[in-house]
């Protein structure tokens, strides 16, 4: 599902209430809901768009990441069954 604000149009639209545009006139001129400014401010409030940027990044390397450690430990769990139901033992633990 594709996005309808960038960070940076959301980061723009926030700094609107922070110069002192009020919030309802915000949600109605961009026709999001209350609850929607309030979760980018929760967010975004108070970031510049090269921190949203970076935000983005580690967000993306930490979904990668645990992608990555999800496999693996899927990997170690069949290592260890095939070693389980060979009976050859695992290094460093005795019979």
């Amino acid at each position: 599902m594709q996005k309808r604000f960038t960070e940076e149009q959301i980061i723009t639209i926030l700094k609107l209430q922070e110069n002192g545009m009020p919030v309802k006139e915000i949600i109605r001129q961009y026709n999001i809901s209350e609850q929607t400014f309030y979760r980018w401010k929760s967010k975004y409030g108070g970031m510049e768009v090269s921190e949203a940027k970076r935000l983005r990044q580690l967000e993306e390397e930490n979904r990668r990441l645990k992608h990555i450690v999800a496999d693996l430990t899927l990997d170690n769990q069949g290592l260890r069954w095939i070693v389980e139901k060979n009976d050859l033992g695992l290094p460093g633990k005795k019979k």
